[in-house]
């Protein structure tokens, strides 16, 4: 056991931590530049929310506008290549207004991005996190390769609640990849096989046709049926039971005809029988042959530069907190950084929602009691008013 702790202390000292943003005082806004791609950017301020624990630590900066665009980022304090090292994306987000659409996600770049003109279009090495809009709740992991971006094909699912929630993407120099929502794995892979990074292994062979005779049906019809004789019957036939109205006049209302109603004899289209084909090959498989177009690539991880990190996004409601920001080489060193922060706020923050929420489901159902109490409290006294009028009515 102590050689395990060992072992772990060493991991997190040589631990290169290439960018820390915990949002603890008013100085973010000296290091995190506001795009001026546009003049009417939503403004981020300094917020730990309704529900926290230590204030200064748990805050992060909040998005402040509904129906705004948000743009603004932050360089590191050096460029680096992440080749043959491990790389850890983490930070923490929480849509205390309780999202409807917009995004929580960040944009990992190149040193040489242009910060004062960051937006939707800004080249990007990674985009990751989660985005809510109506019922998509997706945590997008977006890799950029030879220029174009590239979506994971699996489905992740984001946290679409009030709480703090750790988003942490771990790329593997190995061509593997994790992603952890609160610490916990939520997808896992290959690079190669959950991206369409790279052509396919295999392609179908272009000379190779189905051969003409070849039968896929599994059944077909029984030559040997027949169609029964007495089998056509007229779907609606007239009413049997229906008379000709008394009043009808024939050369008012024209000449008088039965309503039509569903024929119970009716038998719908003839089918013959299915038997089983004897001709049957089963269903014909295109042959597949190495796809000379592809390439392995081995560096699929590899980004030779990065050096800035920004929040690019969209968000209808807002209120979003975002914070604890962490780009490192190392799994030990985020959750090292995860126990000190995140760890130390969930326990707490559920707990002061919970109470939060019970309080208000208390007021609200006391506010409906009385509603209801005053509601009956009217109707006794209008029932008591409506009494005495009937007796002074009788008494005169």
């Amino acid at each position: 056991m102590k050689s395990l702790c060992l072992l772990a202390i060493v991991a997190v000292v040589s631990a290169e931590v290439y960018f820390k943003e915990e949002f603890n005082d008013a100085s973010w806004e000296k290091r995190w530049v506001q795009s001026k791609h546009k003049d009417d950017f939503g403004a981020f301020k300094l917020s730990a929310g309704k529900f926290f624990d230590v204030e200064s630590r748990d805050q992060g900066i909040q998005t402040s506008q509904d129906a705004k665009f948000y743009s603004r980022a932050a360089k590191f304090d050096k460029e680096f290549s992440n080749k043959g090292k491990t790389l850890v994306i983490q930070y923490t987000v929480k849509h205390e207004q309780g999202i409807d659409c917009g995004g929580g996600y960040v944009k990992v770049m190149r040193g040489d991005a242009d910060l004062a003109d960051f937006h939707g279009e800004t080249p990007y090495n990674v985009m990751f996190g989660p985005d809510i809009c109506g019922p998509t709740r997706r945590v997008h992991v977006i890799l950029n390769y030879k220029g174009e971006n590239k979506l994971i094909k699996k489905e992740i699912t984001c946290k679409s609640d009030e709480l703090t929630h750790l988003y942490t993407l771990i790329l593997n120099a190995d061509n593997t990849y994790e992603v952890k929502i609160d610490g916990e794995s939520a997808q896992t892979g290959s690079l190669e096989e959950d991206w369409d990074l790279l052509p396919a292994k295999k392609i179908k062979d272009p000379d190779a046709k189905k051969p003409e005779d070849w039968d896929e049906r599994e059944y077909i019809d029984d030559a040997e049926d027949v169609k029964p004789e007495d089998w056509e019957k007229p779907e609606h036939i007239p009413d049997p039971d229906a008379k000709k109205p008394e009043d009808w006049d024939d050369e008012m209302d024209g000449e008088w005809e039965p309503p039509m109603i569903d024929n119970p004899e009716y038998k719908g289209e003839w089918k013959p029988k299915q038997i089983k084909n004897p001709a049957y090959k089963g269903k014909w498989i295109h042959p597949e042959i190495e796809n000379p177009e592809y390439t392995p690539d081995d560096e699929l991880y590899l980004y030779e530069n990065w050096g800035a990190i920004g929040f690019d996004l969209w968000q209808v409601k807002s209120g979003t907190i975002f914070d604890n920001v962490l780009i490192t080489d190392s799994v030990e060193e985020a959750e090292a950084h995860a126990a000190e922060t995140f760890d130390k706020l969930k326990t707490v923050e559920k707990e002061k929602k919970e109470k939060a929420d019970e309080e208000a489901r208390k007021v609200e159902e006391e506010a409906r009691k009385k509603a209801e109490e005053e509601k009956e409290a009217k109707k006794d006294d209008d029932e008591e008013e409506e009494k005495e009028e009937e007796e002074g009515h009788d008494e005169l």
